[in-house]
């Protein structure tokens, strides 16, 4: 068959592609509105209850108007977007008379997210614009590397994981968190903690004779606590007593001058690695006894093999191994060199990246990824050195967006199989039902990559909510 330019336009109706399962334009689109509300509604109602319960406090009458408005709003915003997408693809080939390759998917789904997220609340964009980016990110590698044009690199999620993260731990090391706040160093905080924030000479000596005072006081508390209780259990007690044994002498072992963590480098390090891996090893767990809660009543022959698993501890290995990394190699750098500096994050962070094998993930490194772009970017404009471009979060998710609906119209195999099945419910299965057989002469294979992806994810059309 021959293979057509990308311009060529194909002659085909939105009747035959885009909504074969009625002819009416206005009745597709009504349709896909209503099932998207559905979904939406659902979707959106878990994510800000949870919002909610993270809290940890009944919500004030304010905070709950607050959490309905954002719901309707959100719900809003993404039907939009799915029901819009249909409307622009039947606009399209009334004004141009046909389709083409990018006018079949690319420039419609723009359309319709330019729109879409204008009706989305503003403090909302800049977090949807980073999961399309990620996501579409990752598509485009697809794309790209089904054409030969690149190639996938051994560890590749491990480079981009160590790179960006060994930038963001600059940025955390420069104390930029106090220019630019975002979670992201929230989480820093908590795995590597405040005392490898840079800070001045004055702030750092009186740090220093806090941390000497409560050293000081801190071993006779620890063995008076011990001396005054009166374990019933002979065994209970060595073990409590060989624990703070051990503890006492690590914590005594000493650290560099310009170290600022309270106890000896080893104690801190070590005990900052369990306290990250016991923290990954209990989310393991819930997140296993939740979703398969079920399959442990059915079967409990299940629950030995699963938490015995070498699976299990994935995520506390590479949570563990990580912090325990990174402040060992800084701790060293310090005592090596004499001196503290910002950019002995480079080599604990690409260092303690080796970890992320335990865990090595393209969702979480190209998160990572964008993020620090982010924190970047915001930092640079902050300080003068990048130029602010006006609508650039709208335009990236507008784009980001466009490309992942193109890949599932045209070349549905480049995409991640979850955005997939996300696609197909908000549709209702109707991204099952379009008849794309007529942009096979673009070379692409699609019709069979249609097929592939239904049986892959184990979709079928379903067309709820029909109206007609």
């Amino acid at each position: 068959m021959q293979v057509l330019s990308k311009m060529t336009p194909v002659p085909v109706t939105c009747l035959e592609y885009v909504h074969p399962w009625t002819q009416s334009c206005t009745l597709a689109t009504a349709e896909l509105m209503l099932v998207g509300v559905q979904y939406c509604l659902r979707i959106y109602a878990a994510v800000y209850a949870f919002s909610l319960l993270m809290r940890a406090r009944i919500p004030t009458l304010a905070e709950l108007t607050k959490t309905i408005r954002g719901w309707l709003q959100s719900t809003a915003f993404l039907t939009t977007n799915a029901f819009s997408y249909s409307m622009f693809l039947c606009l399209i080939r009334r004004v141009m008379g046909s389709y083409n390759f990018y006018t079949a998917s690319y420039v419609p789904a723009f359309l319709a997210a330019l729109v879409s997220i204008m009706v989305e609340r503003s403090s909302r964009r800049a977090l949807l614009a980073l999961y399309v980016s990620n996501v579409a990110t990752e598509t485009m590698w697809n794309i790209l590397q089904s054409r030969g044009l690149v190639r996938s690199l051994p560890y590749g999620e491990i480079a981009i994981f160590g790179l960006s993260t060994s930038v963001l731990m600059y940025c955390y090391r420069r104390n930029r968190q106090k220019e630019y706040r975002d979670s992201m160093f929230d989480v820093v905080r908590f795995a590597i903690g405040e005392s490898e924030v840079m800070k001045s000479e004055s702030s750092l000596n009186d740090d220093s004779g806090s941390t000497v005072a409560k050293e000081e006081k801190a071993p006779r508390t620890s063995q008076t606590r011990a001396g005054s209780r009166r374990l019933p259990y002979p065994f209970i007690q060595r073990i409590l007593r060989a624990y703070l044994q051990l503890t006492g002498r690590l914590k005594a072992l000493g650290k560099h001058k310009l170290c600022r963590h309270r106890h000896g480098c080893v104690y801190d390090t070590l005990s900052s690695g369990m306290r990250m891996f016991s923290m990954g090893l209990g989310i393991q767990v819930v997140m296993k006894t939740v979703l398969q809660l079920r399959k442990f009543i059915n079967r409990p022959q299940l629950i030995r093999k699963t938490f015995l698993s070498k699976e299990i501890a994935r995520l506390g290995l590479f949570l563990g191994g990580f912090t325990t990394i990174y402040k060992m190699s800084s701790c060293l750098l310090r005592h090596l060199t004499d001196s503290d500096s910002p950019m002995f994050a480079f080599p604990s962070g690409l260092l303690a990246s080796i970890a992320f094998a335990f865990y090595s993930d393209n969702t979480i490194a190209l998160y990572i990824m964008w993020k620090t772009l982010q924190i970047t970017y915001n930092w640079g404009i902050e300080k003068g050195y990048l130029p602010r471009v006006p609508g650039f979060t709208i335009m990236l998710y507008a784009t980001s967006t466009a490309l992942l609906f193109h890949a599932a119209t045209i070349e549905p195999e480049n995409l991640r199989p979850s955005y997939w099945k996300f696609l197909h419910s908000i549709s209702g299965g109707r991204i099952c039902i379009m008849d794309r057989s007529s942009f096979d002469v673009y070379g692409l294979n699609t019709s069979g990559q249609i097929r592939t992806m239904m049986q892959l994810c184990k979709t079928e059309p379903i067309l709820q909510g029909s109206l007609s």
